[in-house]
């Protein structure tokens, strides 16, 4: 058997085996299935978390989701992210008629075989996902979305240089690559802390001979984290919501409010101006991001409504509102949920599904009343100094 792509650590008198795998490799697949009948392991660890594992085995199960609650839960921008990685996995399968994750199924599937335990030894994604947002800022988080949104449109055949790129990296760091250039620090939630969480549940695993199918790209970091110990407490919480956000979020509509209402005391005209700029700027461009996602007319008579009061309240979104008001009169059908795995391939697709394209209206409404806040406050303050 070739030992190539495969480390051996013994700690602690057990012996671990650890397969780096290219994730768009038919030949990392056989690599696994070989190793895990040969060494027949007491244990077999797969770099996946349960989300992930029950998306391979079971299929997304979009049926059983409810876009309402997801609106409501803030979770349109995760749910949104998902889909986006799920389209780039199917233009892979598509193109090069690989299956990303392949060498996982066969890592269970022969664990099974063998008779060993399997242990999902990834963080859960979301955690990864929140701890990520948590350190790009507002910028960031808006230059991100644009990002994943920009991938829909991009060519729906993968490069060469994209390809050699899957085979050592796994797919959320592909996908993300271009961006940790920008964000460095975004190295440690999606790199490091994975790196230590995935050494300490190997080295947790139960019995003598444990085989670990891991993304080639992890190994370096995980066998350098073997000998070292980790406190996967600290790496699995949420981040703890920073105080200047929310400090800032009431201190700017605040502001607004404050220097709207001395300029009508001081000049009612130009109050009266500032007032109309602002609701024209937010309600405008909320707008004109629900008429991108092609919403129905009055989501996007919603989000030109309720942009100019929700900039002015942390505890709204106008992209909420617009969704809603979406979902209300455009409700998905079974069909739409059954067919979305299918459906996020394409352009068309991603506009055409009721589904995501309520999502899409959420997060491009709540985009626009961003870039809205921002032209229209900046208005309000060009306005007041004129009028001082």
């Amino acid at each position: 058997m070739t030992e190539e792509n495969i480390t051996r650590i013994h700690l602690n008198g057990k012996e671990f085996i650890l397969i780096g795998t290219a994730h768009v490799s038919k030949q990392s697949a056989q690599q696994v299935k070989q190793v895990i009948e040969t060494e027949k392991p007491d244990v077999v660890c797969v770099e996946l978390d349960e989300q992930r594992y029950q998306s391979i085995t079971e299929g997304s199960k979009w049926k059983d989701m409810d876009i309402f609650r997801v609106i409501k839960e803030k979770k349109a921008t995760l749910l949104l992210m998902n889909l986006v990685i799920s389209s780039f996995q199917k233009r892979v399968a598509k193109q090069f008629g690989i299956k990303p994750g392949q060498e996982m199924i066969q890592g269970i599937e022969s664990a099974k075989e063998v008779g060993a335990k399997l242990v999902l030894a990834d963080r859960n994604i979301q955690i990864t996902f929140s701890r990520i947002w948590h350190q790009i800022g507002l910028w960031g988080k808006a230059k991100l979305l644009m990002q994943l949104i920009s991938s829909i449109f991009s060519n729906e055949s993968i490069s060469e240089e994209e390809l050699e790129k899957l085979k050592s990296e796994d797919m959320l760091n592909s996908m993300l690559d271009d961006f940790t250039k920008t964000f460095p620090k975004l190295k440690v939630p999606l790199i490091d802390e994975r790196d230590q969480f995935l050494a300490k549940k190997i080295k947790d695993a139960p019995g003598n001979k444990v085989v670990a199918v891991l993304g080639a790209a992890h190994v370096p970091g995980i066998k350098n984290e073997m000998n070292k110990n980790q406190d996967l407490e600290a790496i699995s919480k949420l981040p703890p919501k920073s105080k200047a956000p929310k400090f800032i979020a009431w201190a700017i509509p605040l502001l607004i409010i404050g220097i709207i209402g001395y300029t009508f005391w001081a000049n009612p005209t130009a109050g009266f101006q500032q007032t109309v700029s602002w609701i024209l700027w937010n309600g405008t461009f909320s707008a004109i991001g629900a008429a991108i996602a092609f919403g129905h007319p009055l989501a996007i008579l919603t989000a030109f409504v309720i942009a100019p009061l929700s900039s002015l309240n942390p505890l709204m979104a106008a992209g909420w509102f617009s969704g809603i008001v979406q979902a209300y009169f455009r409700r998905p059908s079974v069909g739409d949920f059954e067919t979305l795995s299918e459906d996020v391939y394409t352009v068309k697709g991603f506009w055409g599904n009721k589904v995501t394209r309520i999502l899409l209206i959420v997060v491009l409404t709540n985009l626009g009343s961003t870039l809205g806040t921002v032209i229209g406050g900046a208005d309000v303050v060009r306005l007041f100094i004129e009028n001082l």
